[in-house]
């Protein structure tokens, strides 16, 4: 027994316990050698997916911001165009808008514009959805200096020189609201091409194309529509007149009204009898004897209107005789249509009138 455990335990000399530390050495080392190879290999796993992420991410919102940027820049940057008169108007993203014809007011915002002046008819005639909007007086005489005191970045006027009985010469302001530093626009529209010209300016400067195809294109697609439908080779003959409570007045082709029924194939007895646009005579139209009168009554009490007209034309036996009258073709015809410009409506008057003629 004493032998075995002598054998067993046999103690090693110097050489060989020097070599048995070098190799326990040797192995730590190589084990913590391996260690850090895979402590760096996940470290260098981990930090390329997080370069990874971090690099496509802010190339994401940068390009989000950079199209954002641009898109800022595009509803921003100045806007240049040629008004009515002909002059050159610049405008840049403006919000701060009067404008000094209802129908010009009502325009502006189909475009997507908002007011803050409009004239007294754009509340009286359309419905004026921009807040808190004030009233700049008639159109006929805005007030310059209620204008001026709301600060606005763009005013737009009319050019013409008259309608709904009244006459309108804003052009005289303009001047002073350019000498404030004010741009101003003026526009004639009695047709539908004007409204749909003035509409693709608004709508340019709004940068709201789908607005100009919904209340513009669309409208004149529908238009379009409706002329197509006109039977060839007939062209019934109309009389077109205007009545209020001071008298009554023949309208010839050139007016609003007057340039839908010629389009729509009527023939207008005011275009080659021109003094019926004078002084209306009962005795002109009884001899022409049209086959249909359309009538559109003005001013704010439609019945006063319509009264002067029956004193000056029923009260004679020879209106009863009329091809018109006895046809039933003595039509009036409702003023939101045919009396005011009726914008994104413009469909709803031409068919009214093909209706009336065709039916």
């Amino acid at each position: 027994m004493r032998s075995a455990l002598l054998v067993g335990t046999v103690p090693m000399n110097g050489r060989e316990a020097k070599m048995e530390a070098v190799r326990h050495d040797v192995k730590v080392f190589l084990a913590g050698l391996a260690a850090v190879v895979v402590l760096c290999l996940g470290a260098t796993a981990l930090l390329g997916c997080s370069s990874q992420d971090a690099s496509s991410e802010p190339a994401d919102k940068n390009q989000a911001a950079e199209s954002d940027a641009a898109q800022g820049q595009n509803a921003t940057e100045p806007y240049t165009f040629t008004d009515d008169t002909g002059a050159e108007v610049t405008v840049q993203n403006p919000e701060r808008v009067i404008a000094c014809m209802g129908s010009f007011a009502n325009t502006w915002e189909l475009a997507g514009g908002t007011l803050i002046g409009a004239s007294d008819d754009a509340f009286e005639s359309y419905a004026i959805e921009s807040a808190d909007v004030a009233k700049v007086g008639d159109f006929s005489a805005p007030n310059l200096e209620t204008i001026i005191s709301l600060e606005p970045d763009f005013v737009i006027m009319t050019s013409g020189s008259g309608g709904r009985g009244g006459d309108s010469n804003q052009a005289e302001l303009k001047s002073s609201l350019e000498a404030s530093g004010i741009p101003v626009a003026f526009f004639e529209v009695t047709t539908f091409d004007d409204y749909l010209r003035m509409l693709r300016t608004f709508c340019d400067i709004t940068g709201r194309d789908d607005l100009y195809d919904k209340n513009g294109q669309a409208v004149a697609d529908s238009i379009e529509g409706i002329k197509a439908k006109v039977p060839a080779g007939e062209e019934p003959s109309v009389l077109l007149m205007t009545t209020f409570s001071g008298g009554t007045r023949v309208q010839n082709s050139s007016s609003m009204t007057g340039a839908m029924l010629a389009e729509l194939g009527a023939a207008n007895l005011a275009d080659e009898n021109q003094s019926l646009l004078k002084d209306f005579s009962l005795e002109s139209v009884i001899e022409l004897n049209p086959d249909y009168i359309f009538v559109v009554p003005m001013g704010n009490d439609d019945a006063a209107a319509m009264k002067n007209l029956t004193e000056a034309t029923e009260a004679n036996p020879a209106w009863s005789t009329l091809s018109a009258v006895q046809d039933g073709h003595y039509i009036t015809l409702e003023k939101e249509l045919f009396l005011y410009k009726p914008n994104e409506r413009w469909a709803d008057s031409y068919q009214t009138l093909f209706d009336h003629l065709y039916a």
